[in-house]
């Protein structure tokens, strides 16, 4: 069978397609054949070697991927053959609190989805909603998670509350239709005029470009009638969360899922930010299986849909990485797998 592998940090030409045995389930493991996979923004880190947890040498990229079951260890119960599944981002984490001794992840620590054929343990995966196509599925382990633990998390958003999301990536796009689904009110930020419209139809209220109003802070109250926002879905970080604690409402909630930019290695915030406001700011990093599994009801239930920004063929997977990085997206980049 045909993986990629990352041979080399710091490169995308690190990224080689290698022939490999295909492997046989063991007594509690399942074979799927891959069907799709997507790329996350900590896919970047781990190539460029910025991520914060060492990735394994050699090891096949990417977390997010769905396929099908076509074998199963004789002791598997909770999946059979044919079944449509996708991995989990942390293999380990079932449910409550994350522990430092599970932070094992796909495509990271242990290998991940840009393969033909991915052998996980079947605690390690999930169902995935059956309205949905390969290439839909494929986007829901890291981004779709993250998102649904930034609005339920330990204090969920409610109906008529107000949603502030940053940008057009995959998370972005997930908070705001989740965040409508809900029932609540979402702003959601551009910098691209030719996006207005799409977020719009995603159902936004309201959308600023904050690169023609960089004191957006206030835009955002001014829209709330100075009250400000409920829940921040801060996907930037240092270089954003300034506005973000001045558009936050006096009890407001930022999840904070970036820490650091090209340009910016810490948090910062003016005492000013600090001193109107009694906003918590609380860390989201994506989610346990359980939470996967909620998500995934929630998505059946109501036939979401995941917004797609543009899909490549298994053998362009190199080719998806630099249209990735270059940014400017509007929802996810899939890599359709080799057998589709």
């Amino acid at each position: 069978m045909r993986s990629y592998q990352l041979d080399k940090l710091g490169s995308i030409d690190g990224i080689v397609l290698r022939e490999r045995d295909e492997p046989k389930p063991g007594p509690t493991e399942i074979l799927v054949r891959v069907h799709a996979a997507s790329l996350n923004k900590r896919d970047s880190f781990i190539l460029a070697g910025t991520y914060p947890l060492p990735a394994k040498r050699g090891v096949v990229p990417l977390s997010d991927g769905a396929g099908e079951v076509v074998a199963a260890g004789d002791a598997v119960t909770r999946f059979k053959v044919g079944d449509r599944v996708a991995g989990c981002y942390f293999a380990r984490w079932r449910d409550g609190k994350v522990q430092r001794d599970i932070i094992d992840q796909l495509g990271c620590t242990l290998d991940g989805m840009l393969t033909e054929h991915a052998l996980l343990d079947e605690q390690w995966a999930v169902k995935v909603p059956t309205h949905l196509t390969w290439e839909e599925a494929a986007t829901l382990t890291c981004a779709g998670v993250t998102a649904w633990n930034s609005l339920l998390g330990p204090e969920p958003v409610v109906a008529g509350q107000t949603v502030l999301t940053l940008g057009t990536g995959g998370v972005s796009l997930f908070a705001l239709q989740f965040a409508k689904l809900f029932g609540c009110r979402v702003i959601s930020l551009t910098s691209s005029d030719a996006k207005f419209e799409k977020l719009r139809a995603l159902g936004a209220d309201h959308v600023l470009n904050y690169a023609v109003t960089p004191e957006w802070g206030q835009a955002v109250r001014d829209l709330t009638g100075g009250e400000g926002v409920d829940r921040v879905v801060e996907t930037f970080g240092p270089d954003t969360i300034e506005q973000s604690m001045r558009a936050s409402a006096l009890h407001g909630q930022i999840v904070l899922l970036i820490t650091r930019s090209p340009g910016k290695s810490a948090i910062e915030i003016s005492g000013g930010a600090w001193a109107s406001s009694m906003t918590t700011i609380r860390r989201v990093f994506v989610g346990s299986r359980a939470s996967f599994e909620a998500m995934n009801r929630a998505i059946a239930a109501s036939r979401l849909r995941p917004v797609m920004d543009r899909i490549f063929t298994f053998e362009e997977a190199r080719e998806a990485f630099h249209y990735f990085m270059q940014g400017q997206l509007f929802g996810k980049v899939v890599v359709k797998g080799a057998t589709a």
